[in-house]
């Protein structure tokens, strides 16, 4: 047996959707649509265009229901990136969702810190501390008085399914990012209670793999949708859904790497010790009861943002051309931590790269070569701290490195990351968040193997991957 089901795989600077067959040998997709996604500022701040994603997504949903085929299309489900989320009323939106990197979250961390102090705080929901984290944009439209107005809080993917069904639920691995959860995936709200968040927000928590409903016949008419496919919860947030289509066996750890990256290892339970506090880990929860013991390490934002700093000035270089210049770069250039928060925002990263060195009295890189090799030099040497780090946290050996998402077609940092990390690093596959989106849909449909382990078997079977082996340094 076969499925048919496509992945509406939403990320911070692109959206496509993809339509797969998938058995227990089976593993193709094919990309039916891709759409760009950018923030736009207002009056008030940074916020996502959500209804053109939505009517984009299911523009490719629609065509991918029309395509020829043996089978019908049986379902859809929708991943996208965490934290951020709409407030409705009487199933209304009540505005526009704010984007993660809207400066409003420094507010709203400085009203949590005033309620709960970091190490208590860690010790309820295990998260790192990060300004847009969905507790702190919360805190800053609970000031506003959206709160008082809202009767309900969906996570952009739980958006998507609630226009395409009717139905609000909370997909468990994105709730597991808000700081709104317990470190044993409950909804904490006693904690919520005492920052004056209603609970009466929050939705009916789902495990990935649940069915929503069937996309309603209203929708299905207005965009051309053949059949009446369903839909289903994945792991929502679109790095549980790559975690889940990282082809590793034990001793295995991932980077997931796109905009951010995210690198750690998956554990059977959460850490959330002291040493994980001050290592800056966090527990997010992964398919299958798993946890994600993780470190934000801020990822290929910072160079996508140098390119087009210097493309808004006139330069014609392509990325292509600044990765080739970059490789032939053979002496030495300093790093920076790319976790600092100076990076987070929108803006000339060539210039805040320059005032990070020189603002500790060292020489900064110079030309567009230097400034990209030291920005793959840089998250190779984050990769690998967090890599240390989460195995002396953890107690767990790791053997091998694995590389998904946009990044393992990046040469250069998967070949840097396996020297700074002494570690052979496996690349691929690219689509991991779409490729774990479907694993889940068509296993739930009966026709994909039952454990994450098989699940992982088949992406090994079915996907060229790229080995890079440590070179002396």
């Amino acid at each position: 047996m076969t499925a048919t089901v496509a992945a509406v795989d939403l990320g911070a600077t692109s959206g496509r959707v993809v339509r797969a067959e998938v058995g227990p040998a089976t593993l193709r997709l094919e990309e039916v649509a891709r759409f760009e996604n950018r923030p736009v500022r207002i009056a008030d701040g940074l916020h996502w265009s959500v209804p053109s994603l939505y009517d984009e997504a299911m523009r490719g949903v629609a065509t991918a229901s029309r395509m020829p085929g043996d089978a019908s299309l049986a379902s859809v489900a929708v991943d996208s990136w965490a934290v951020d989320y709409a407030l409705l009323r009487r199933g209304s939106l009540l505005g526009i969702p704010f984007s993660y990197r809207d400066d409003r979250t420094a507010r709203g961390l400085e009203l949590v810190d005033r309620v709960i102090a970091q190490p208590q705080l860690y010790e309820r929901c295990g998260l790192q501390r990060m300004p847009f984290t969905t507790i702190n944009q919360l805190m800053v439209d609970r000031e506003r008085g959206l709160l008082e107005v809202a009767d309900r809080l969906l996570m952009l993917p739980d958006l998507f399914g609630y226009w395409m069904t009717g139905r609000m639920v909370a997909e468990r691995t994105n709730v597991s990012t808000t700081g709104l959860m317990r470190l044993d995936e409950e909804w904490d709200t006693e904690l919520m209670a005492m920052l004056g968040i209603p609970a009466s927000l929050l939705a009916e928590v789902v495990d990935p793999g649940t069915r929503i409903g069937p996309i309603d016949a209203v929708t299905r008419s207005h965009y051309g949708i053949e059949g009446a496919p369903d839909v289903f919860a994945v792991g929502s947030h679109d790095t549980a859904s790559a975690v889940v289509a990282v082809p590793m066996e034990p001793g295995g750890a991932y980077v997931s790497s796109g905009t951010w990256s995210l690198v750690g290892i998956e554990t059977a339970a959460p850490i959330a010790t002291p040493a994980a506090l001050d290592a800056s880990f966090t527990n997010e929860g992964g398919v299958d009861g798993r946890t994600r013991f993780l470190k934000n390490v801020m990822g290929l934002w910072i160079l996508s943002e140098s390119v087009r700093t210097w493309q808004a000035a006139g330069e014609r270089l392509g990325l292509p051309e600044l990765l080739a210049a970059a490789a032939a770069v053979e002496w030495a250039v300093p790093v920076f931590d790319p976790t600092d928060d100076a990076f987070y925002p929108p803006g000339d990263m060539p210039a805040r790269i320059r005032s990070w060195f020189e603002e500790r009295g060292q020489r900064p890189p110079q030309g567009r070569a230097e400034v990209v090799r030291c920005i793959l030099e840089s998250l190779a040497e984050g990769y690998a701290r967090a890599l240390r780090d989460a195995a002396a946290i953890s107690g767990q050996a790791i053997e091998r490195v694995h590389v998904v998402g946009g990044g393992a077609r990046n040469a250069l940092l998967c070949q840097l990351t396996a020297d700074r990390t002494g570690l052979p690093v496996v690349a691929g596959p690219v689509e991991a968040s779409a490729i774990g989106n479907v694993l889940v849909q068509a296993r739930a449909l009966g026709a994909a193997p039952a454990t994450l382990e098989e699940l992982r078997a088949l992406v090994r079977a079915t996907h060229e991957l790229v080995e890079y082996r440590p070179r002396a340094r």
